[in-house]
């Protein structure tokens, strides 16, 4: 049995998707901390259990005869280490054999304060001794893309990455990677895999393709870090999340962002999808 977390997310559903394409349904568990969003889920057939990070009890019942394991790393940032040992503590408890976890990119030398809790969680799966593969996913492409309405509506796209290069990548890409090693037949544990999208861009070179797509010109504005956290707080967003952006951007500055093995395309066997392409689609 493979089963899911956070298989209502945004990478948890396209994992859900062309997982089914390649394992029978009985075989697929979606793990979910509300089941009453899963209704789309139940509909494919597909077994759902409430497992909640912040909840053992939920945990150790979820992963009962599961034996491969996706952990999908949390989305609180600053609560994440906590709550993936809650899983990886009911996985062990469980007799999973393989858990797989998605970490980022070079997390052990990332520039980016993003990468501790992911560091800290790889250290505890090894400390807990259980078999496990690290996925170290890269920035999805639809993170920037977020940006290009606000950039389309004032004229001008910010940032404070400078001119780093950022293989970014999109969700589904990553998530065709995960079911790639899930359903592998090779043995997984023990494995990194750096992944990375098959373009690397500079923000500049992310509004030139902006610009030719909507016909509209939109210049890179470059910022330091403290005021486009600032802008970011005067557009609506929560500090703590602007101050991940801000950082983050500032991490690609410094090469954080940045891989060109292309490990992705390789894994799943085909090129990952068209910086270009994503941007027209989305516009």
């Amino acid at each position: 049995m493979i089963a899911v977390t956070g298989a209502t997310g945004q990478l948890g559903q396209f994992v859900i998707k062309h997982l089914l394409q390649k394992t029978p349904k009985d075989r697929v568990i979606a793990l979910v901390r509300n089941p009453e969003k899963a209704k789309s889920i139940q509909a494919l057939g597909i077994q759902v259990r409430q497992a909640d990070y912040t909840k053992p009890d939920t945990l150790t019942a979820a992963l009962q005869g599961v034996t491969k394991l996706l952990l999908i790393s949390s989305s609180e940032v600053g609560q994440r280490i906590v709550q993936h040992q809650n899983v990886i503590n009911a996985a062990k408890q469980a007799g999973v054999e393989l858990i797989a976890y998605t970490s980022l990119l070079h997390a052990n030398t990332s520039p980016l304060l993003l990468a501790q809790e992911h560091i800290e969680t790889e250290a505890y799966l090894k400390q807990a001794n259980v078999p496990h593969v690290l996925l170290r996913n890269g920035w999805y492409t639809e993170n920037y893309l977020a940006s290009v309405a606000p950039a389309l509506a004032n004229g001008g796209f910010i940032g404070c990455a400078k001119d780093g290069k950022i293989s970014s990548a999109a969700r589904e890409d990553y998530a065709e990677a995960a079911v790639a090693v899930l359903t592998s037949e090779e043995p997984q544990s023990g494995k990194v895999y750096e992944l990375a999208g098959d373009e690397s861009y500079t923000l500049a070179e992310l509004c030139a393709i902006i610009s030719k797509e909507s016909g509209k010109n939109i210049p890179y504005i470059d910022m330091e870090e403290s005021q486009f956290v600032k802008a970011l707080e005067g557009a609506g967003l929560p500090a703590p999340l602007a101050g991940v952006l801000g950082n983050s951007d500032t991490g690609a500055s410094q090469g954080g962002l940045f891989d060109d093995s292309h490990v992705l395309s390789s894994l799943i066997d085909h090129p990952t999808q068209s910086l270009r392409q994503m941007v027209k689609a989305h516009l």
